[in-house]
């Protein structure tokens, strides 16, 4: 930690030298990524400094944060799946298979806008997909599911600087086994789908995991890895996020919903994942490009 600037403002944006132009009131940038990401270090007024920078660029396309200095690099992260490592929703894109996408994906949103609970938003989205054969799970996987950009240059730094890496999902272990593999990631965990070997029964092994299990996730691996919760970076986009996102030294709101987004520690709205990376300061020559 730099006691003379405890704070960091962190702006990530394209064609940044303008901003940084205009912010050089607060101090001078360090470039991370050559006019695309920098940081300015500040002594105090976080909130008011975060709420100046924000004014400045609100016509623009910019992540503008406030950091703490102190246990800046994460030595765990705890990253969500769908709509965050992955760019889809993979109960959604079975449901659309089926023909009854947009009738899921609308329980979907209202879930992860914390409107309705998630255990029984999701034991109603199952139960549509009773009797659809369990290889559509393979389909939509070879067909619909992407990794985010950034993302395996996000888990492979941080992994080649000491950080655990664990993707947790309200989703299936169907997909977070191969989406975690495919990423990088040292650990996953997730609801498991169920079947009889040939189609889906519309139901998912008890208990359901949802927000308490990915709070316990991160709680757990703080334990494991003998952390304390500020060495913790935790990153996700619904309402079920909020535990792992609150608890977390930096919680990270990802093109989130409202409600997850208002309690985050910082927000990425226009960036990729290589932000988080950003966001502890690393610069683009220390990103392990995967």
């Amino acid at each position: 930690m730099n006691e003379r600037f405890p704070y960091v403002l962190n702006v990530i944006a394209d064609h940044a030298g303008d901003l940084a132009e205009e912010l050089r009131q607060l101090g001078e940038p360090a470039w991370l990524s050559s006019g695309y990401a920098f940081d300015i270090p500040f002594a105090d007024g976080p909130r008011e400094v975060l709420v100046h920078a924000r004014s400045l660029a609100k016509n623009r396309a910019a992540d503008i944060n406030v950091v703490a200095s102190e246990r800046r690099r994460k030595k765990l992260l705890v990253a969500d799946m769908d709509s965050t490592i992955i760019a889809c929703e993979c109960l959604d894109e079975i449901a659309d298979m089926a023909g009854f996408g947009s009738r899921v994906a609308a329980i979907t949103d209202r879930a992860m806008r914390g409107e309705i609970a998630f255990e029984p938003a999701l034991r109603e989205r199952v139960a549509l997909l009773k009797g659809m054969p369990v290889s559509v799970l393979e389909r939509v996987y070879a067909e619909r599911v992407r990794l985010e950009p950034g993302a395996r240059t996000l888990v492979s730094t941080m992994r080649a600087h000491g950080a655990y890496t664990i993707l947790v999902s309200g989703g299936f272990t169907y997909f977070t086994q191969r989406v975690a593999a495919d990423a990088g990631f040292h650990a996953e965990q997730a609801n498991a789908l169920l079947d009889d070997g040939v189609h889906l029964t519309g139901d998912v092994a008890a208990p359901v995991l949802g927000r308490d299990a990915k709070l316990r996730a991160l709680q757990d691996a703080v334990a494991a890895q003998s952390l304390d919760f500020s060495d913790a970076l935790a990153v996700g986009d619904g309402a079920n996020d909020l535990g792992m996102i609150e608890r977390a030294g930096l919680g990270v709101s990802y093109h989130a919903k409202p409600i997850v987004a208002a309690a985050a520690h910082a927000s990425i709205v226009h960036s990729n994942l290589k932000a988080l990376l950003y966001l502890q300061g690393f610069r683009d020559d220390e990103l392990c490009n995967a």
